[in-house]
């Protein structure tokens, strides 16, 4: 008898090698990476995108996680609803534009008609008893944390509270309800979502690839690193005694492998992650005065992380598309009432991260190469340099091994 893929994975995570990468089938396999969109994307709060993405009554974005198409849609109470972009008719495709504003929600195949919170008005030539009431289109859970916009497919959804009371007070001097997007660019890399992950939690690579990056980024996670140089703990503290003083949140969130957000200072003399860490954007985040903020850094797995500074902001989503192909989207996220032109300068403030997620690309995707050869087998994690990356496979194993549980299976092994 053939083992089972969720069985074989399974057996995979729980004889894993602490410490070390995963099996080559958790960056390639199709069967693998279905479990990884049923059990990890599929239950998870999935971070898809900001309040200020939809301003106004009728704004919409959408996007897929996996096969579930979705709109992200705010309604004429201003309410923002996570809506399966999917016709309760025959099942079209609602929304076909990826951003706009609407009146309606019209399917275009047969114009079944639904309002701004997924509720049915009109439904031509359907026979005599046919109730609109009864054919709304479906919701996902929606979680709403400083702004940030996270959706869950789950039908009980985990907790997400908890994760909203530790990140808001870091949140709230950015204002990202007073914020508009700036810019947006989204790439596609031949790399599994691991792989990008992996990539972006670890420093280790930094001085050999992102030059722009290290012209203001500290790599040091926190004082607690043991590569920390007196210079940086003497920075740390300087900081700490000044945001302390403008009430300014910075000590890290509670310990846990799923999120993590904490403010960290950037390079002596810089304020803002350009290329010669000056600051581009005049008018400030949010209400703040300073626009030495440092960078607040905001993680939450599976799928995105963040630098809040003074002046601007940059978001990160990453989306799976296959088991070697993943979307990432940059935002870069200013004041509301930002002038293009006047107070700011789209090309000083996109350049260091889109040289940035390129290098990343070209690694990401050349790890991948490597990992499909048959050569390939797990290697050790530098664990100084590497903590990221440990706690980030620690997390995947950890999630996938509870969700993969089977304890009938195991009562069956054990008497055999």
């Amino acid at each position: 008898m053939s083992i089972s893929t969720h069985d074989k994975m399974f057996d995979q995570l729980r004889d894993k090698k602490q410490n070390y990468s995963l099996p080559r089938e958790f960056y390639n396999d199709p069967e693998f990476f279905k479990l990884d969109m049923k059990h990890i994307f599929g239950k998870s709060w999935v971070f898809v995108g900001l309040v200020c993405d939809i301003p106004k009554p009728g704004n919409f974005f959408t996007l897929s996680i996996g096969d579930d198409p979705l709109v992200i849609v705010r309604d004429d109470n201003k309410e923002v609803h996570a809506i399966y972009n999917t016709c309760r008719h025959r099942g079209s495709k609602v929304c076909l534009e990826e951003k706009g504003h609407t009146a309606k929600l019209v399917c275009p195949y047969h114009q079944w008609t639904y309002n701004l919170d997924g509720n049915l008005l009109f439904a031509g030539n359907m026979d005599e008893g046919f109730k609109p009431a009864d054919f709304p289109l479906k919701k996902a859970h929606i979680g709403i944390a400083g702004g940030m916009i996270f959706v869950s497919l789950a039908e009980s959804p985990p907790p997400f509270d908890h994760f909203k009371k530790a990140v808001e007070p870091f949140l709230k001097p950015h204002g990202l309800e007073k914020a508009k997007v700036a810019h947006e660019v989204t790439i596609r890399e031949q790399a599994n979502w691991k792989l990008v992950i992996e990539n972006n939690r670890e420093c280790y690579h930094c001085n050999g690839s992102h030059p722009e990056l290290l012209n203001t980024l500290l790599e040091f996670d926190n004082t607690d690193d043991p590569r920390a140089t007196p210079e940086f703990k003497k920075l740390v503290a300087k900081k700490t005694r000044d945001w302390d003083a403008q009430g300014i949140t910075h000590e890290s969130t509670p310990h846990n492998l799923e999120y993590r957000a904490v403010r960290m200072p950037l390079a002596e003399g810089s304020v803002s992650m350009t290329i010669d860490g000056t600051q581009v954007c005049q008018k400030l985040m949010g209400d703040l005065e300073d626009p030495d903020m440092g960078s607040m850094r905001l993680l939450h797995l599976p799928n995105t992380w963040n630098h809040f500074m003074g002046d601007h902001s940059v978001i990160f989503r990453v989306m799976p598309v296959g088991p070697q192909e993943t979307l990432v989207t940059t935002k870069w996220i200013v004041h509301e009432e930002a002038v293009e032109g006047e107070d700011y300068d789209i090309e000083k403030m996109v350049a260091v991260w889109n040289a940035t997620n390129h290098q990343d690309r070209e690694l990401a995707e050349n790890n991948q190469l490597g990992i499909n050869s048959k050569a390939y087998q797990p290697g050790p994690y530098a664990e100084s340099a590497e903590f990221g990356v440990i706690n980030f496979i620690n997390w995947y194993s950890s999630d996938m091994l509870g969700k993969l549980f089977d304890p009938e299976r195991l009562k069956a092994i054990a008497s055999q």
